[in-house]
């Protein structure tokens, strides 16, 4: 019998990443491939392939995939022919908003609003009108909507979002203008909010359901289409954290659009763990973007208040910030003679000078080239590097500039560095966490090439680069279970709290998620659910979520347990509470979540023998290299020719196959019995 391999693919914008676990031995065999932005679908086949074949044969037993289809098409604000149907008489919802501005009216003097996701001309009101609780107050008015329909399909519109007012408390009248568009407009591509996000807060639920709708038929085409072709059943990464069936994704495909990042987290976090460190910043750093989360006591933090560019997506998704600070982001000269780093990218087509497809632009990967921080190849010398090419186009840059040329290299890495630092502190000092308190994993093809410089500028314990760090993303894609979340909106003053409601809200949630556990392949013994809520002070305006205990929900001792981690967790947020007055300031209850869990066997990571503790063994050359300080005649290692116990001291370079670590003077690196790096000072 040959060998049954799972694998995880995780497609970035310049690298697809692929790692295969053989589920007897536990050996895990990684690669990657140059990602195809015009096909997506054909640079996923190639590294499937491709991995299948560095294992030596062997079948594949399931495939796990982290997709970035979704969150282009949203950054690229590529949405087109997209209609909205939402109640008589709020055709203006997506117009009003949340009347803010970014930063403030005073810093935002010339802000412009950006144009609604839907404009109000693709826009069409129903008659129907139900209260908060759910109860009818006009019917649906079916002549208003058969007109909608037949508008849209007269108009070519062929993807439409439903969000009717409080259709969180009962999807009757949205399930009802389903099956009208189904009737008038069968070729229509239609997202319903009360299957999309079963919560309150208008705006929020409309901008939701109408990505969803807006990224459904592209997402669709390609999850069938690789589907189709790929050699086991396809789980798809979701933001939250877990996977799902490629056939469940079809249909709530806005729940990918932190997929690539999610995997990588959870690849760092199972990392970390491993090593003794359950809290941690990750920072991934790929050649379009980096992305950075913290995770505490081993689980990345959730949120439900994320964007995806400018569209706000209120679904549960790990907390991640993203910088357009990659090893492709674009060096240049600012309208007022300053330099600047990003967000724009060379991507993987034409990619940096040194690639030599074309590129006009010099990148952060020319930078690293030039000061000779990286080998002249990539990809153990798959991608040859064109050192010559990037040197001339960061000469013309370092003249506009007046620097010399290691000036101007040395420039774009420390502004590179910077905006890396600064999304750390978003994730860490925003949220009220010391920045100091928490080693760095770095990880990404680019990921550890600033790790010594994150160090100085944030004052970090320690970095720990991963093994194989191009491709921890594609390998937390194998760490993942199932998991499917539902929410209910019911808001309640806890002293006039129905135990009855509340028992039956997480009931109901509860049914759901089995039923779609069900449909995963997880019988009653093979699942888990995680309840959780969210409460608030009455007055409030946003809630905390808190997590709920198993037993009976309703009960007198349920309820106190609950008000009293809100308590703990809005003084740990905000420094105060109101648990000693609980007359002036009642709380309330607001949402109920239930996620729906079918574990999967992890990888089990195996540990090394020691070595004899002379990194000498893995000595291949050595080069010039410039720290900032002048060059410097430095070292290079061949990190799989490391053994645990192996210390090596800067300045030198430790090379991989998918990615490289400048150790810079005064650092020092440590290898673990995992084959993790571990940098300090």
């Amino acid at each position: 019998m040959g060998r049954r391999l799972r694998i995880g693919i995780d497609t970035g914008g310049t690298f697809t990443d692929v790692v295969a676990l053989d589920e007897d031995t536990g050996e895990i065999v990684t690669t990657k491939t140059p990602s195809t932005p015009a096909d997506p679908a054909e640079g996923f086949l190639t590294a499937a392939a491709k991995v299948l074949e560095a294992a030596g044969g062997g079948a594949a037993s399931g495939l796990s995939h982290g997709t970035t289809v979704a969150t282009n098409r949203l950054l690229e604000d590529r949405i087109e022919d997209l209609g909205f149907v939402t109640t008589e008489g709020f055709e203006q919802v997506l117009e009003i908003a949340r009347q803010s501005v970014p930063d403030g009216y005073g810093n935002s003097y010339f802000w412009v609003k950006p144009p609604r996701i839907v404009p109000v001309h693709r826009v069409r009101t129903v008659g129907g009108r139900l209260d908060h609780t759910g109860a009818e107050l006009r019917p649906f008015d079916e002549e208003s909507a058969v007109a909608a329909a037949r508008w849209f399909r007269d108009e070519g519109i062929d993807a439409i979002g439903v969000c009717f007012l409080h259709s969180y408390a009962d999807p009757s009248h949205e399930l009802a203008m389903r099956e009208v568009l189904r009737r008038e407009h069968p070729d229509a591509v239609v997202s319903l909010s009360c299957e999309v996000l079963r919560e309150y807060r208008e705006y929020e639920r409309s901008v939701t359901t109408l990505v969803d709708a807006a990224v459904k038929p592209v997402m669709s085409r390609y999850l069938r289409r690789i589907a189709e072709r790929a050699p086991a059943p396809l789980h798809v990464m979701k933001s939250n954290g877990g996977v799902l069936s490629a056939e469940e994704v079809a249909h709530q495909p806005i729940t990918t659009v932190l997929s690539g990042p999610a995997a990588g987290a959870l690849g760092a976090a199972f990392v970390a763990a491993r090593t003794g460190r359950g809290s941690v910043v990750t920072l991934d750093g790929g050649g379009t973007s980096t992305d950075v989360a913290v995770v505490l006591d081993g689980e990345p933090t959730l949120t439900t208040e994320g964007s995806i560019g400018r569209h706000p997506v209120k679904i549960p998704m790990i907390d991640i910030v993203t910088v357009g600070a990659g090893g492709g982001s674009v060096a240049w000269v600012s309208p007022e003679g300053t330099m600047k780093v990003g967000p724009r990218s060379a991507g993987a087509d034409p990619g940096p000078l040194c690639y030599g497809r074309g590129g006009a632009e010099p990148t952060v990967t020319d930078a690293h080239a030039v000061l000779g921080r990286i080998p002249p190849h990539l990809l153990g010398g798959e991608i040859p590097l064109n050192v010559d090419a990037a040197r001339a186009g960061l000469e013309e840059l370092a003249g506009r500039l007046g620097l010399t040329l290691e000036r101007a290299a040395t420039g774009i890495l420390e502004i590179s560095a910077w905006n890396q630092a600064n999304a750390i502190r978003q994730i860490t000092v925003k949220r009220g966490l010391d920045v100091r308190d928490y080693p760095l994993v770095a990880f990404g093809g680019s990921g550890p090439l600033l790790a010594c410089r994150l160090l100085d500028v944030l004052g970090l314990p320690a970095a720990v680069v991963p093994e194989n760090p191009g491709n921890v993303s594609a390998f937390g894609l194998l760490t993942v279970d199932v998991k499917n979340d539902y929410v209910r909106t019911r808001v309640m003053r806890d002293t006039e709290l129905d135990p009855g409601v509340l028992a039956d809200a997480f009931a109901a949630l509860e049914s759901e998620a089995a039923a779609a556990l069900d449909r995963e392949g997880f019988p009653p013994g093979r699942r888990r659910f995680a309840r959780t809520a969210d409460l608030r002070y009455y007055g409030q305006a946003f809630e905390v979520r808190v997590a709920v205990p198993d037993g009976p929900a309703g009960s007198a001792g349920f309820r106190a347990e609950v008000v009293r981690r809100f308590h703990d967790a809005h003084e740990a947020l905000y420094g105060y509470c109101y648990r000693d007055d609980p007359g002036r300031h009642p709380v309330e209850w607001v949402n109920y979540r239930v996620s729906g869990i079918g574990p999967i066997e992890r990888p089990r990571l195996r540990e090394r023998p020691p070595g004899d503790k002379d990194p000498s063994r893995a000595l291949a050359s050595s080069r010039p290299v410039h720290f900032g300080e002048g060059w410097t005649d430095t070292p290079v290692y061949e990190r799989a020719r490391l053994a645990p116990g192996d210390v090596v001291e800067g300045p030198a370079i430790i090379q991989e196959f998918g990615s490289t670590l400048p150790l810079h003077p005064g650092f020092r690196a440590e290898m673990d019995p995992y084959g993790n790096l571990t940098v300090t000072r």
